[in-house]
C-alpha cells in the first residue's frame, strides 16, 4: 500500500506570518489560515469589519488606521516588530489618478503606495494584491505597469492575472486581477491551475439549498439546521458549526415582493412587465439568481439580486456561502454593514488557492529561516 501523501502546507512551528492590508473582514485571510498560515495582523479602517476580522482569525490583532495617514507604514511596522512573511492586500482604487503631471506618486494614488511602501518596508518572502479586473486597463494600463515596475525593482518576480472564483470551487462568477510577487530567489510565481470547469461548476442550489427558507418568517441570528447537508460543498460550509449565524430575511413590502415575483429564475429587470420596477433599470437590477449555476458577483449593495426560489434577497449567511465562508464565519455590525463585509470580501476558497500555491515556491528554500 502506498504511503499517504502528505498535505502540502506549513505545518506546526513552520506557519508563514501573514499581514492583511485593507483587510475588511478578513474573507482573504481566512483563505490564507485554511492553507496553513499564521494571520497576524489585519489593517483597515472599518470599525465592525475588524471586529469580525477579530473573532475570526484565531486571535490575530486588527489594527484601526487609515492607510492615507504617511505614519502608516511605521504603525504597521511596530506592531509587528518590522517582520512579515506574506503580504495581502485589496486596496481600493477609487480616487486613482494620473491626471495633471501624471506620476504615479500623486497623493490621490495613496493607497497603493501605502501598500508599496509597506512591503518595501517588510521585505516579505511574497505578497499578493487584489483589485477588480479593470485596474489592468486603467489609464490605458499604466496603473498596471507601475505596479509590476515599481515591486520589481524591489526585488521581486511579479506576475498578474485575472482569475475567476467559479474557477476554483466558489459558487460565484466573480472575476479579480491578482499580482503576485516572489522574491526572486523562490522564482517566478505560476498562479494555481483551475480545478472546476463550467460543467462542474459549485451551483447556487450546491451551495444554500439546506438553509432555511425563511418563506413565511424572518429568521434570527442563530438558527438551527433543519435538513442534513445535501451536497459536498454544504458539508464543507458546516463542518465547524453547530448552528446558523446571521441567516434573517429582510422584512419586504408587499409591493416589492410582487415585483420580485415577476422575475424568472434566472432573469432580471429586462423581464418584468411594462412600468414594473421602474424605478431600477440598470445590468443589475432585479436580477433572480438560477439554482442551477454560480451566483453574480456579490456586491456590497445586496438589493438587486434574489433567491432564486423565494421572493426575498438574499441573507447575509446565503451571500456568505456564496462567497465560500464557511458557517462558523460569523459577521458583526448591522445588517447593511455586515453585507458590506461580505461584498468586499476575497472568497476564502480563492485566498486558499492562491495561499497553497505561494507555499510551493516559499516551501523550497527552508521556510522556517531567513
Amino acid at each position: 500500500m502506498s504511503k499517504k501523501k502528505k498535505r502540502d502546507k506549513p505545518t506546526k512551528g513552520q506557519g508563514l506570518k501573514v499581514v492583511d492590508l485593507f483587510s475588511g473582514c478578513g474573507g482573504l485571510s481566512r483563505g490564507f489560515v485554511d492553507a496553513g498560515y499564521e494571520v497576524i495582523l489585519g489593517v483597515d479602517n472599518d470599525e465592525k469589519a475588524l471586529e469580525t476580522f477579530r473573532k475570526n482569525h484565531n486571535g490575530a490583532r486588527a489594527l484601526s488606521i487609515d492607510l492615507f495617514d504617511k505614519k502608516a507604514v511605521e504603525k504597521i511596522r511596530n506592531e509587528v516588530g518590522g517582520k512579515a512573511d506574506v503580504i495581502v492586500a485589496g486596496p481600493p482604487c477609487q480616487g486613482f489618478s494620473l491626471t495633471g503631471t501624471r506620476k504615479f506618486d500623486d497623493e490621490r494614488n495613496r493607497l497603493y503606495l501605502s501598500v508599496i511602501e509597506v512591503v518595501n518596508n517588510l521585505k516579505p518572502r511574497a505578497f499578493l494584491i487584489e483589485n477588480v479586473p479593470g485596474i489592468a486597463r486603467l489609464y490605458g494600463g499604466t496603473i498596471k505597469d507601475e505596479i509590476i515596475k515599481r515591486l520589481g525593482k524591489s526585488g521581486y518576480n511579479v506576475k498578474m492575472e485575472i482569475l475567476c472564483a467559479a474557477d476554483y470551487g466558489v459558487p460565484q462568477m466573480r472575476k479579480r486581477v491578482f499580482f503576485v510577487g516572489l522574491q526572486k530567489k523562490y522564482g517566478e510565481f505560476v498562479f494555481p491551475k483551475p480545478t472546476h470547469t463550467p460543467e462542474k461548476y459549485v451551483t447556487c442550489s450546491d451551495a444554500i439549498s439546506d438553509l432555511p427558507s425563511l418563506d413565511d418568517e424572518l429568521g434570527a441570528e442563530e438558527n438551527q439546521y433543519l435538513i442534513p447537508a445535501q451536497t459536498s460543498y454544504q458539508k464543507m460550509m458546516r463542518k465547524n458549526s453547530e448552528k446558523i449565524y446571521n441567516h434573517v430575511a429582510t422584512n419586504h413590502t408587499d409591493l416589492v415582493k410582487s415585483v420580485i415575483s415577476f422575475v424568472p429564475e434566472g432573469g432580471n429587470y429586462k423581464d418584468l412587465p411594462s412600468g414594473v420596477g421602474k424605478s431600477r433599470k440598470f445590468n443589475e437590477a432585479w436580477t433572480r439568481y438560477h439554482r442551477k449555476k454560480p451566483s453574480k458577483t456579490i456586491d456590497t449593495g445586496h438589493r438587486n439580486h434574489f433567491h432564486y426560489q423565494y421572493n426575498r434577497i438574499p441573507t447575509v449567511r446565503e451571500n456568505a456561502r456564496l462567497q465560500s465562508f464557511p458557517d462558523d464565519f460569523q459577521f458583526f455590525g448591522n445588517r447593511t454593514e455586515q453585507n458590506r463585509q461580505v461584498g468586499n470580501a476575497v472568497p476564502p476558497i480563492l485566498g486558499y488557492h492562491i495561499g497553497r500555491q505561494i507555499f510551493s515556491y516559499l516551501k523550497k528554500r527552508n521556510v522556517g529561516k531567513k
